[in-house]
């Protein structure tokens, strides 16, 4: 298993207070219009209903982590790049050229994050979960000898995931497979792998529906929800 990466702050913590008043959840918010500054970076719709992922992923924690969380760090991106070189730059670009400078880590950590979010999403299905088969199923099995390799060492991953990040599983520039894991808004996009799969593991992704659970929400992820239609699309770019 790759060991994690450094982890890098973002500029603004959000910690998630799980109490009655977020119980009474306000219906997913509907995007605002996308600044003409920024064409290139567009607010994506979710790949399925509020309700789809339930009972794994309840409609209440997908309207403040996809319609707050999400559309926060996608806010503040469009806001700090207005006036920048980069405010028509593809969103990839925006991170690449954002994570080698010291003075565009805001930048950065909001679009990372965005990206990140973004890729997390179609990483679900309501029809996905268990092993793969075909061509996934074959790199799988080459790079992990068996499915319950890797659903463990993937499971692991998430687990020993310290404080917020995410758990990934990647192939290199010969297609092989691994898992990795990343702090905060760090992403292995820009370390020259091609993201197949990704778990969030920061509290907003579960904590209403588990609390502190988290090895609980991953093992359900992984079993009812991981997206390998999505992964095999992933794979043949790679």
């Amino acid at each position: 298993m790759t060991e994690a990466v450094p982890s890098i702050k973002p500029t603004r913590r959000e910690l998630l207070v799980a109490g009655a008043t977020l119980a009474a959840a306000a219906p997913l918010a509907a995007p605002a219009i996308v600044s003409a500054q920024t064409p290139a970076v567009e607010w994506p719709k979710l790949p399925y209903a509020d309700d789809a992922l339930s009972p794994v992923i309840s409609s209440v924690t997908i309207s403040f982590h996809y319609a707050k969380h999400h559309r926060f760090y996608y806010d503040n991106m469009i806001r700090l790049v207005a006036d920048t070189d980069l405010k028509s730059q593809p969103l990839l670009d925006i991170i690449k050229v954002s994570m080698v400078n010291p003075a565009r880590i805001g930048i950065y950590n909001n679009a990372a994050q965005f990206w990140n979010h973004s890729f997390y999403w179609n990483s679900l299905s309501p029809k996905g979960g268990g092993a793969p088969t075909g061509a996934m199923k074959d790199a799988i099995e080459k790079s992990f000898k068996d499915y319950d390799t890797f659903k463990k060492d993937f499971a692991a991953a998430a687990n020993g995931q310290f404080a917020s990040g995410w758990a990934w599983l990647v192939a290199d520039k010969d297609k092989k497979l691994s898992i990795q894991r990343s702090g905060n808004a760090d992403t292995p996009v820009v370390r020259g792998f091609t993201p197949l799969l990704t778990i969030d593991v920061w509290e907003h992704a579960y904590y209403l529906d588990y609390q502190n659970r988290r090895a609980d929400y991953t093992a359900a992820v992984i079993d009812k929800l991981l997206n390998w239609e999505f992964a095999a699309e992933n794979l043949s770019k790679a």
